[in-house]
């Protein structure tokens, strides 16, 4: 079987959410936390500060924090130092039936001055340097036993294979970049230089075959003396777990509608460096991360007269349905956006805020566990926090 014939009987599997039957999820918000590398694979490596144990100790952080408000599910790719297949990641989320799904890893450059955070989402962006990013991260496969038949016509030399499967990437996109912001918006707030903005878009494997909103997320550079050892650190690490843990809290408390969690206020690290490091170079073998452009997010105009609509987006899919009760498991009314190649469906409209959130409940209650709330003000798409403020 090729790999072309492989994706579209994964992608028909995946479409068929929209009119399956399936029982009623828990109303815990559910996160997948992924620590990148482990065992035999160590990640980039400087000076005994290793990714791998640098990743696994930031992803039991956010875990915990997580955990203590009692409104939030984890669920761990990895939870010790052992080697999790690319596929078997992303599997663990979609099995889980998670709401996002996280995967956290640390940068590492010949030039031991670079530094600064990164976002990454599963993106189509042709651009060369996003390309060798991926193809990095995506050469993992290769230290998986018969990857070449797992992997079947995937070729990790060249992520430019991903790039066909842009209808698969659609439904999650938006909010996969809304999640990506969240995280670089904590990192700032820390004092952490933003990596040439921080949010990127690159083919990355893992991301790939995950079906929700997705981010990996490159720390800082183990390779820069200062910034990897405050990475290595735990007074470090428990800054970087604040924060992402703040961001997944905001990106909840924006989508998911049951009530608003709390967030840390963050201070930064006393132990910026003032001074910026000359360039070096060393002799071990690094992550090779290449300047790329940011993503330009359009933010909502402000309007003198608002009207605002809340809707509960349900789902995603190539063809056109017909707007009855019988094909969304009773729900209506239904409403669609018509995209270029694809539509997306809309249970319900309300205006007040409190009705929308018991209408995505319902949806949930029926099945639809990635369904999340979507406001409008006058016919155009805004954040719910915008619209909130309206």
């Amino acid at each position: 079987m090729s790999f072309n014939t492989k994706i579209i009987g994964v992608y028909s599997f995946f479409l068929l959410v929209l009119s399956m039957p399936i029982a009623a999820q828990n109303p815990k918000f559910k996160v997948t936390l992924d620590a990148g590398h482990g065992a035999h694979d160590y990640g980039a490596v400087y000076s005994g500060r290793i990714e791998k144990n640098i990743a696994l100790a930031v992803v039991l952080k956010v875990g915990k924090i997580l955990e203590r408000t009692n409104k939030i599910d984890i669920v761990y790719t990895r939870d010790t130092d052992v080697f999790i297949d690319l596929i078997e990641r992303a599997n663990i989320a979609n099995r889980a039936k998670s709401d996002i799904f996280v995967s956290i890893h640390c940068n590492a450059n010949k030039n031991t001055a670079a530094d600064g955070t990164e976002t990454y989402v599963m993106g189509l962006n042709k651009l060369a340097s996003n390309l060798e990013v991926a193809k990095k991260e995506n050469s993992v496969i290769t230290k998986e036993k018969d990857y070449k038949q797992k992997y079947d016509g995937f070729d990790p030399n060249s992520p430019e294979s991903l790039l066909g499967l842009t209808l698969m990437q659609e439904e999650f996109l938006d909010n996969s970049i809304f999640l990506a912001s969240k995280v670089e918006e904590q990192f700032g707030k820390l004092g952490k230089k933003l990596r040439h903005g921080g949010v990127k878009q690159a083919p990355f494997m893992v991301l790939h075959k995950a079906y929700m909103p997705r981010v990996l997320i490159e720390m800082g550079f183990v390779s820069n003396p200062v910034e990897g050892d405050l990475l290595n650190s735990e007074e470090g690490q428990n800054e970087m777990a604040e924060a992402i843990a703040n961001a997944i809290i905001s990106y909840r408390n924006e989508f998911f509608g049951d009530g608003i969690l709390p967030i840390k206020e963050l201070k930064p690290s006393k132990r910026i460096a003032p001074k910026p490091i000359k360039d070096t170079l060393t002799q071990e073998k690094p992550k090779v991360v290449v300047e790329t452009k940011d993503i330009k997010k359009t933010e909502p105009i402000k309007e003198k007269q608002t009207s605002i609509i809340y809707k509960v987006q349900i789902g995603v899919s190539p063809k056109e349905v017909a707007l009855e009760a019988k094909n969304f498991k009773g729900l209506e009314p239904i409403s669609k956006e018509d995209l270029k190649k694809s539509f997306i469906y809309m249970y319900g409209e309300t205006a007040d805020y409190e009705t929308a959130k018991n209408l995505l409940k319902e949806a949930k209650s029926k099945g639809y566990n990635s369904a999340f709330l979507v406001a409008f003000n006058n016919g155009t798409k805004i954040s719910i926090q915008e619209a909130l403020k309206l």
